[in-house]
């Protein structure tokens, strides 16, 4: 009874930004769980790739794919009304999307700044609301916003995905006081400095990596592995009365000075 609780058997999950990196990760695990998953992304060279990948362990009817800009209103709700037309109703979304900007704040252009809102956390805005324009009527569906430990945390150069981390934590509230009565559980995962191909270039900079190893309790880069277990947690019915909350995945980093 207790294993039967995370089982996603029959539930359809859409994950943006899952052509690699964490949302692939999260997808692969939605999909173990038994879910049928929907990837995202914009480059669509990458993203049929990695529909392949993922159907060739898991069958073509498992796993769909569907480019869309999550940016973009229009597309948003096109989007997911292509999910609830050709793959089925929704019940699970995990708004992944993401991207990094590294220019300290004096040189940051305003352009570069909306940008990066506009990618981590109006997306999560805009997906999230027409998810929860056909959860909300059935009177259930899980939403897990991607955060980070910027969400507590800020660093030199960052400033803009700090600002989007943060926010996310907060809509993740906003959503949470408007859905939850609803049926809808809202939920965030923050993960800690997790070792991608995005963040291959810091794992090689010695004196960041040193830096990394230090700071974090667990004394190691987290893996996208680490990720799909909360994730899961958080799309299985044994979540169902957690609401608004963050978990930090992060090996300690953000409980420690």
């Amino acid at each position: 009874m207790t294993l039967n609780m995370f089982d996603l058997t029959g539930k359809v999950a859409l994950v943006t930004g899952s052509s690699r990196g964490i949302g692939s990760a999260i997808a692969r695990g939605l999909a173990a769980a038994g879910a049928t998953v929907v990837l995202n992304g914009l480059d669509e060279q990458r993203l049929e790739g990695a529909r392949v990948a993922l159907a060739a362990e898991f069958g073509e009817e498992r796993v769909r794919a569907i480019g869309f800009d999550v940016t973009d209103a229009a597309a948003a709700a096109s989007g997911i009304n292509w999910v609830e037309a050709e793959v089925g109703p929704l019940d699970i979304l995990v708004n992944n999307a993401g991207v990094q900007h590294r220019v300290p704040m004096l040189d940051l252009d305003v352009e570069d700044w909306e940008r990066v809102l506009r990618t981590n956390l109006t997306s999560a805005f805009l997906v999230g609301r027409e998810a929860a324009r056909h959860m909300i009527p059935r009177g259930a569906g899980k939403i897990i916003n991607v955060a980070s430990v910027q969400t507590d945390l800020a660093r030199p150069t960052i400033a803009p995905y700090t600002a989007s981390k943060g926010g996310i934590r907060n809509l993740t509230r906003a959503m949470t006081a408007e859905w939850a009565e609803h049926g809808l559980q809202i939920n965030a995962i923050a993960p800690g400095y997790i070792h991608t191909e995005m963040t291959q270039k810091l794992v090689d900079d010695t004196v960041f990596n040193e830096w990394i190893l230090g700071r974090t309790p667990a004394h190691r880069w987290g893996t996208v592995d680490d990720l799909v277990g909360p994730a899961v947690w958080l799309a299985s019915a044994g979540s169902n009365f957690v609401n608004g909350q963050v978990v930090f995945i992060d090996g300690g980093m953000t409980v420690v000075v």
